[in-house]
């Protein structure tokens, strides 16, 4: 991705790494979403591949240390790994950019 305008001004993370950790978030969903819904403006719920745990967990841990805007609800059901990301009113851009 080129264009990192979405990227919130609230974001700790240095501008060189972002092509990075959004290359790690491309990553992870090519090989592991199984399905999404924006719940609401704020809202998105991923299902991934249970055996993409450790990798989402490591991945939203470092992303709530640059992002603290972000929450991330991780639960294992029988369908997948759902992965609840939700952010405040003036972040919905950073999560239209997720996907």
């Amino acid at each position: 991705m080129d264009d990192l305008t979405w990227a919130s001004d609230a974001c700790t993370l240095p501008t060189a790494d972002r092509p990075f950790r959004v290359a790690e978030f491309d990553q992870l969903f090519a090989g592991h979403l199984r399905g999404s819904d924006r719940v609401d403006a704020q809202t998105l719920e991923l299902i991934l591949d249970p055996e993409s745990r450790a990798t989402v967990e490591d991945l939203t841990a470092r992303e709530t240390e640059c992002c603290s805007f972000f929450t991330f609800t991780l639960r294992e059901t029988a369908g997948g790994l759902h992965l609840r990301i939700a952010v405040p009113p003036t972040q919905t851009a950073v999560l239209d950019g997720l996907l």
